[in-house]
């Protein structure tokens, strides 16, 4: 379960680095990919770039919180290994697919993105890094139910 510990406290972190992103305004948003629009309209006022980096946030947090559930540090949460399925595939496809889109896609957003390889490509090695964990540890979780 220790790979399920790893991969809840990976996304806790990131849950937090959100919130911090939030307080932190538009450098922030721009240094962690947000793209130059949020961080413009953060600055400009707008409680859009707060309210959709808050929804992520706690949707990590939920996920960590899952990832404690399925490591047994805490109470056993409804759906524990099908939710921990979903979540490690959301993560690896996030890892393996954002570069091919990025590069593929045709979009101001996503050109912004492909200037910014070095961000892109350390990003996605952490969600690779995180999925990996997720799926593991959730592959373990299920021979362990069924040992």
């Amino acid at each position: 379960m220790k790979l399920l510990t790893v991969a809840g406290t990976c996304t806790a972190l990131a849950s937090v680095t959100h919130l911090m992103i939030i307080v932190g305004g538009g450098n922030w948003y721009r240094f962690f990919g947000a793209g130059e629009q949020m961080a413009t309209m953060q600055e400009q006022g707008s409680s859009y770039p707060a309210m959709v980096t808050f929804v992520i946030a706690c949707i990590l947090a939920l996920w960590s919180l899952y990832a404690f559930s399925g490591a047994k540090l805490i109470a056993k949460l409804p759906f524990t290994k099908s939710v921990l399925t979903i979540i490690s595939l959301i993560f690896l496809a996030r890892g393996l697919l954002a570069i091919p889109v990025v590069i593929l896609a045709d979009s101001p957003y996503m050109a912004e993105l492909a200037s910014n390889m070095d961000f892109m490509i350390i990003s996605s090695l952490i969600c690779l890094i995180i999925g990996s964990c997720y799926a593991l540890g959730t592959y373990q979780l299920m021979r362990e139910v069924n040992s």
